[in-house]
């Protein structure tokens, strides 16, 4: 299994992005979908994640600005950032727990994609 990140890029505050996580592999199905980001400095941090059942989580700095979503069709996870911040400035990483075909259940991490805010 893979995850392959995408959409990171530099922006101005205020503006948006969305960053794209797409699963591959001997999937069977995805249980956990998880967006964590790591800042110059700071440790990594959950930023969003999804249970399989829908439920969400974010971090309460990005709560009323970032969106987590999933197309279960194409294996991907989505997160859409709005009103981004200087301090948003970080890579960010995908997670996911996968079950594969063979039953087995395994947590997959993607390469990080760069997400910078600046003027």
């Amino acid at each position: 299994v893979q995850l392959q990140a995408s959409g990171g890029g530099l922006v101005q505050p205020g503006e948006s992005l969305r960053l794209a996580c797409a699963a591959s592999g001997s999937i069977f199905s995805i249980e956990f979908v998880g967006w964590y980001r790591r800042a110059p400095g700071k440790q990594r941090e959950l930023v969003a994640d999804m249970q399989n059942g829908g439920n969400t989580n974010y971090a309460d700095s990005v709560k009323g600005r970032f969106t987590i979503s999933r197309d279960n069709a194409k294996n991907t996870v989505y997160l859409q950032m709005n009103s981004l911040k200087p301090e948003d400035t970080a890579v960010y990483y995908c997670n996911a727990i996968v079950r594969t075909i063979s039953r087995s259940t395994n947590s997959f991490w993607g390469r990080g994609t760069l997400v910078t805010v600046s003027s």
